[in-house]
């Protein structure tokens, strides 16, 4: 049952950790409000809620985000672009957001990540910034505006750092084709390197974290949290997994780094991807001993769970297509 206290404006909820959250929370039968730039396509993805609002918007408009804002306990900022769209859009998003919470002193809740410490092995929450890159050294600025509005007493911040997303409506270059070269007996392809560990987080399971996280009085103005997910032994075993579960046989498909240098020379999307290769040469990891203390009781979906229930969704999507 809903708290009836909150009131979550969710940016961002069409995209993949914002439709999560968004499916938490209505699942909850809390009062969101969705600001999205597509209408219908909200629409086709969430169907009729009773307590979910869509208001067709962008959150570059700082007056609308305000007038959202103000009667928001939570903002959920999951307001992302294309890499190379990254620079200037993300840190006047996130000032729009943060005068947007300042105006009830609302909690933003901030899906954070691990571009900003370069390459290290395992990170925790006293793990200092370091960016090697301009995506983390952008990502780092961004959690600094935060932390500064939530010293100075504008907002609450939770961020929530994370690695790489799977799971239903995870529609990304990097994981979408996965699940749809399983299903179609196609290759799934990966970057660089698919024989080392990789940590991935399923995004059902990081939507509950936050809204467990949301019923807790924060003490500090500025928390955060790693939320670890699930080690994987090699991609290719993950893969192998997803296609026996879809009742086809794994097809690997491994783009390699010079690819990317050579195609980068001419585009610069791949330019910004060669640039976060390391990311996908070695294995990075989040210790969340901080989060398992706060949250003792969460629990994570069963892998062979979270893989059918993400195939059925792409199963669906592919269905629909089919249909129109």
């Amino acid at each position: 049952m809903a708290t009836n206290t909150f009131r979550f404006l969710v940016l961002g909820g069409t995209g993949s950790i914002g439709y999560a959250f968004t499916q938490e929370l209505l699942r909850h039968q809390e009062q969101v409000t969705l600001l999205v730039r597509n209408k219908q396509k909200a629409q086709k993805l969430f169907a009729d809620w009773p307590a979910l609002q869509l208001i067709e918007g962008d959150a570059q408009g700082g007056e609308l985000l305000k007038k959202l804002g103000a009667e928001a306990t939570h903002i959920f900022h999951g307001i992302n672009y294309p890499y190379e769209k990254w620079q200037n859009n993300m840190e006047r998003v996130t000032q729009n957001i943060i005068e947007a919470a300042a105006i009830n002193k609302a909690t933003i809740f901030f899906p954070g990540n691990i571009y900003p410490f370069g390459l290290v092995d395992v990170i925790t929450e006293k793990t200092p910034p370091k960016p090697t890159t301009k995506k983390g050294a952008i990502r780092a600025k961004l959690e600094q505006m935060l932390q500064q509005a939530a010293a100075q007493g504008k907002c609450r911040v939770i961020n929530l750092r994370m690695p790489d997303f799977w799971g239903p409506n995870v529609m990304n270059e990097g994981i979408a084709p996965v699940f749809k070269g399983a299903l179609t007996g196609k290759p799934m392809p990966w970057l660089y390197r698919n024989n080392i560990p990789h940590q991935l987080i399923y995004t059902p399971d990081a939507a509950h974290a936050y809204y467990e996280l949301a019923k807790l009085q924060p003490q500090e103005p500025y928390t955060e949290y790693n939320y670890a997910g699930e080690v994987v032994p090699s991609i290719k075993e993950w893969q192998a997994q997803i296609a026996a579960a879809a009742g086809t046989e794994p097809k690997h498909k491994l783009f390699p780094g010079w690819l990317f240098k050579l195609m980068g020379l001419f585009s610069p999307v791949m330019r910004e991807i060669s640039e976060m290769g390391y990311l996908w040469q070695n294995t990075i990891l989040l210790n969340d001993d901080k989060l398992r203390q706060t949250l003792p009781n969460l629990q994570r979906t069963p892998m062979k769970q979270a893989i059918m229930e993400t195939l059925e969704w792409h199963r669906g999507v592919r269905e629909l297509k089919l249909k129109s």
